[in-house]
């Protein structure tokens, strides 16, 4: 597996430029952050006690327009990790012609070791530190990785309080009430699905011959799993961070989801009652699902999932790349040169950015 995400993207930086005509010096521009901001982030914890995470903003590149991209609430989050994401949401942004250029950020804790008050505050620090270095004309924020539309307007409403004055048009991503776009939550997963559905037309397939397994149950994954299944396809396997569960005959994907939010386990859909007896189910790490034998494998959990330790077991003839950067460098040009086809993340997943122009367009 890569060690360094932030080399991994400008080695895909790389090997594309080297298709294109374009000048040297505009892919030195992209190989380089435009600013990079690492923060303090303190919260005032329920117990009285005091905790400090890091915190990053990392603007890319604003060649097309203000700065855009998500913030991440994950234990995992570096410097290197936001350096790469931002890099991508330039690329992505440029793909589907939206006049963003690329940003992200991120904070480095486990939210789920948090109250929901003590997310609140975090969310609020994390805007105090960087209020700054953000603004609806310079660099828009959204929701990433554990964070959602809640935090969205937490984030918002900071944000409008130290400015003195009304500023939905800072943030994507917010509830309806609070300046939400309709469709943004679906958004992500639905550019997904449009991607599948081209290749639909174009190879002339019909969806009840193909299967499909994804990997990472969050909001991405969910519904591109739900659209997939109500239209025809049969969707075999699904995972979270704690396994997968596979059904050959294809899953019942609303109750997958209804479970996992009721229960934050994808497992007790088939834990409990008369399902587990009805269906025949197998309980599946997340390599056990990358390896089964689907016509497409959707990863939609975290980067360099694919890598060279795995890539030879992969048997999905379609890779759609939901998450970013799922597949390292080295095995992508392993898959291609076995004939299998992968949808890039920076056109796959790129949904979400669409319709958070959309949000703040109508905001302003």
């Amino acid at each position: 597996m890569s060690g360094n995400l932030f080399n991994d993207a400008v080695q895909f930086l790389e090997n594309a430029a080297r298709y294109a005509k374009v000048d040297p010096e505009v892919i030195q521009h992209l190989k380089n952050p435009k600013a990079i901001l690492e923060v303090s982030v303190p919260v005032r914890k329920d117990d009285g006690t005091l905790d400090i995470y890091p915190g990053y903003r990392v603007q890319h590149n604003n060649t097309l327009g203000p700065t855009k991209g998500g913030i991440r609430f994950h234990p995992e989050v570096s410097l290197d990790e936001v350096k790469a994401l931002s890099l991508w949401m330039t690329l992505k942004c440029a793909v589907v012609g939206v006049p963003f250029g690329g940003a992200k950020g991120g904070v480095a804790v486990d939210p789920k070791q948090l109250s929901r008050m003590e997310i609140e505050r975090l969310s609020r620090s994390y805007i105090q530190q960087v209020v700054d270095f953000i603004g609806p004309r310079r660099d828009i924020p959204a929701p990433d990785m554990y964070t959602n539309s809640m935090i969205m307007g937490w984030m918002m409403d900071e944000y409008s309080c130290i400015r003195r004055q009304k500023t939905p048009e800072v943030i994507t991503g917010k509830p309806i009430p609070l300046g939400g776009s309709l469709g943004r939550e679906e958004a992500t997963g639905r550019g997904a699905y449009y991607c599948i559905k081209e290749m639909e037309r174009e190879f002339g397939w019909y969806p009840a011959d193909k299967t499909v397994a994804v990997q990472g149950f969050g909001n991405a994954g969910q519904h591109v799993a739900q659209l997939l299944a109500d239209d025809g396809y049969r969707v075999v396997a699904v995972s979270d961070s704690k396994g997968a569960v596979y059904v050959p005959e294809g899953l019942d994907v609303t109750g997958c989801i209804d479970a996992k939010n009721a229960t934050r386990q994808l497992q007790a859909v088939y834990c409990e009652g008369s399902v587990c007896t009805a269906m025949d189910t197998q309980k599946l790490t997340n390599q056990q699902l990358l390896a089964l034998d689907v016509d497409i494998l959707i990863p939609a959990a975290m980067e360099n999932q694919i890598n060279l330790d795995n890539v030879n077991r992969i048997k999905a003839d379609y890779i759609i790349e939901v998450a970013n950067g799922p597949v390292t460098p080295d095995a992508d040009t392993i898959l291609s040169d076995s004939g299998k086809m992968v949808v890039p993340d920076v056109l796959a997943n790129a949904g979400g950015v669409t319709v958070s122009y959309f949000e703040w367009v109508q905001n302003h």
